[in-house]
C-alpha cells in the first residue's frame, strides 16, 4: 500500500477551503488531517505527535496571516513543508512568503494539476519553483538576464556576497552596516555597485538574485 502524506489547509475562506480539501483528498497518496481558519487556529489544532507533511498556506488571513503563521511553523516544526496558496502574485507577497519559510508558491486559480505537481515536488525535492516565481521575479521585477556562458557570481567579491546575504534578511541597511562594521555610506556604495554590476534596481531584485544563485537559501 502506498504511503499517505498528511496535509493541513489554512485558509479563512470556508467554501474555497472545503473545495480544496475535496480536491486534495482526490489525489493519490494525500489525505487532509484537518483545516484551520487562520494561524491561531492552526497553533491550537496542530498535534506534535501527528504532524502534517505539507501545509497549504493562504497569504491573507485575519488575526494571524500566512507570513506570521509560516514563520511560527518553521520555528517550531521545521520539517513541515509549507506551500503558499494565494490570490496575490505580487513580488512583495512572493518574497515575504519565501523569506518566512515557504517552499513553493501556487496561485489559487492554478490548474489542479499544477497543485498536484507542486505537492509532489515538495515531498520529493523539498521545494517547488514555478514559472511564476522564477519568471516573475527574475524577468518582470528585476529585469536581470544571465549572459550566456557567464557565471554572475564571478563578478562579486567576498564582501559584496556577505552584504547580499544580509540584504536577504529583515535588517535595514543601517543595521547591515553595523553588522559588517562599516559606515552606512559604505553600505549604500555596496548596494549601488551591485545594482550596476547585476543590472538590478531594487532590494527585491538583490534577494531574488541571491536565492537563484545559491547565495541565500529560503
Amino acid at each position: 500500500m502506498n504511503e499517505l502524506f498528511k496535509v493541513v489547509l489554512v485558509d479563512d475562506h470556508a467554501l474555497l477551503r472545503n473545495g480544496l480539501a475535496r480536491l486534495v483528498e482526490g489525489f493519490d497518496q494525500y489525505q487532509v488531517i484537518f483545516e484551520a481558519n487562520n494561524g491561531k487556529e492552526l497553533m491550537n489544532m496542530i498535534d506534535p505527535l501527528n504532524l502534517p507533511d505539507i501545509v497549504l498556506m493562504d497569504f491573507n488571513m485575519p488575526e494571524m496571516d500566512g507570513c506570521a503563521t509560516t514563520s511560527w511553523l518553521k520555528r517550531h516544526y521545521p520539517d513541515v513543508k509549507i506551500l503558499a496558496l494565494s490570490m496575490y502574485d505580487t513580488e512583495n507577497a512572493i518574497i515575504r512568503m519565501f523569506k518566512a519559510g515557504v517552499r513553493g508558491y501556487v496561485m489559487k486559480y492554478a490548474d489542479p494539476r499544477d497543485l498536484r505537481t507542486a505537492m509532489d515536488a515538495l515531498i520529493q525535492k523539498g521545494y517547488y519553483y514555478s514559472e511564476l516565481v522564477t519568471g516573475r521575479l527574475i524577468h518582470t521585477i528585476n529585469g536581470y538576464e544571465e549572459e550566456e556562458g557567464r557565471n554572475p557570481i564571478s563578478v562579486l567579491n567576498d564582501r559584496e556576497i556577505e552584504f547580499l546575504q544580509y540584504a536577504c534578511t529583515e535588517m535595514t541597511y543601517k543595521e547591515i552596516a553595523g553588522r559588517m562594521f562599516l559606515s552606512p555610506r559604505t553600505i549604500d556604495g555596496y548596494r549601488d555597485t551591485l545594482f550596476e554590476k547585476l543590472r538590478l534596481k531594487t532590494r527585491v531584485g538583490l534577494v531574488t538574485f541571491a536565492i537563484r544563485n545559491g547565495i541565500f537559501s529560503v
